[in-house]
């Protein structure tokens, strides 16, 4: 079980893709920084193979004015979460 990070918008890169194909079906997914665009719609829909298994940084979403405009199948966390997210997987991949 892994638990992957990206940082990069869906909308400026393809790096989500790389993401996605490396994933496990026990693996998870936070978006971070920029990443967090892909979780307000229409670029979730990017995630739609990984119900269940979409996080979002809610200190990033709100740095960017986009907290609370999660599309609904997005889990929002804080840093709490995000750690707890650490712990529950074996290890962590950044996808930059």
């Amino acid at each position: 079980m892994q638990l992957h990070l990206l940082n990069r918008s869906v909308a400026s890169s393809h790096v989500y893709q790389d993401a996605l194909r490396a994933m496990g079906d026990d693996d998870y997914l936070l978006l971070i920084e920029d990443g967090v665009y892909g979780a307000v719609a229409p670029l979730h829909e990017h995630f739609a193979s990984i119900p269940g298994r979409l996080y979002a940084l809610r200190e990033d979403l709100a740095s960017r004015g986009l907290e609370g405009r999660c599309a609904e199948q997005v889990i929002v966390v804080d840093m709490e979460g995000f750690v707890q997210l650490t712990e529950k997987t074996e290890r962590s991949v950044s996808w930059f």
